[in-house]
């Protein structure tokens, strides 16, 4: 028995070995550069500088706007879209529903389109005054316009709807797969026991969604904390630095500033925080116990 474990490992010890690299090394390169001046002028001969890096980012970086900023795009972001596809999945788990799968269809839809192309053609619809945001849509449910180029708040609301558009299918479809799943009978079952709507609810559908919940929340949380497309093609961190997130900054300085060592250090610091706070909600939402 003890010979077949070793056999086995070693058919998946390439594998094991081309992930460990694929994510090691990266992350192990960039820690290197942050402690040197690799940029445009330094490139060829470059050398350590220690914290340097890091002193320049928590002194003079807007390290404390860009936290608050890549918090408020992430958990912004996360909850709507969470909320927004949950509540989907209910309204088409129902058995009543008619023509459901025409409405699935039609709702999966913003998923088939290429995100990039969908970004830019909401660009378009929220340009103040012509695109069809600020021109019919918002003024027919009495709303008021959206600027992300002159106010913040229109900006962030701007991002998160464009967003949840992006990706509420994913959430949409996780969820109805979920409630799909939950038996029957425990309805029945519960009906039978005079249980209201509400009680059924909190006390089957929530419990029973609880590892699909725990699962979606943990990956969507690191991929929304990363995202950098719907940022730099919509508002570009602006107005001013406002909608500037970790990614975004250290993309910057990478690719515009041509300072790759200060963008490396970005990368570091914006790793180093996602990581503690995956740790920390798994720790107090007790997730990895709901998978054993």
């Amino acid at each position: 028995m003890k010979k077949e474990k070793i056999i086995s490992f070693f058919y998946i010890l390439p594998i094991i070995v081309v992930t460990l690299f694929l994510f090691l090394f990266p992350v192990l390169y960039s820690l290197y550069i942050s402690f040197t001046n690799l940029s445009l002028l330094h490139f060829l001969k470059y050398e350590y500088v220690g914290l340097r890096n890091y002193m320049i980012i928590f002194k003079y970086g807007y390290f404390t706007d860009l936290l608050k900023n890549t918090l408020i795009w992430t958990f912004g972001s996360l909850v709507t879209m969470m909320l927004l596809g949950f509540l989907l999945a209910l309204i088409l788990n129902q058995s009543d529903l008619k023509g459901k799968m025409i409405f699935y269809a039609l709702l999966i839809l913003p998923w088939a389109f290429p995100g990039f192309i969908s970004i830019l053609i909401w660009q378009g619809l929220w340009v103040d005054p012509y695109g069809m945001m600020n021109k019919l849509i918002l003024p027919m449910l009495h709303l008021p316009k959206i600027n992300a180029l002159t106010s913040t708040t229109s900006a962030w609301i701007e991002l998160i709807v464009t967003n949840d558009w992006l990706s509420f299918p994913y959430f949409m479809t996780v969820f109805y797969s979920a409630l799909q799943s939950i038996p029957k009978e425990l309805y029945e079952i519960a009906e039978l026991d005079g249980a209201n709507i509400l009680s059924k609810f909190t006390k089957i559908t929530l419990p029973s969604l609880w590892k699909t919940v725990a699962f979606v929340f943990i990956t969507s949380f690191v991929f929304t904390w990363n995202n950098f497309y719907p940022i730099f093609i919509l508002t570009g961190g602006g107005p001013g630095i406002s909608t500037e997130t970790f990614v975004v900054y250290a993309y910057q300085d990478a690719f515009t500033y041509s300072n790759f060592s200060l963008a490396a250090a970005w990368s570091v610091i914006s790793t180093a925080f996602v990581t503690v706070l995956g740790i920390i909600v798994i720790r107090y939402t007790h997730i990895l116990d709901s998978f054993s």
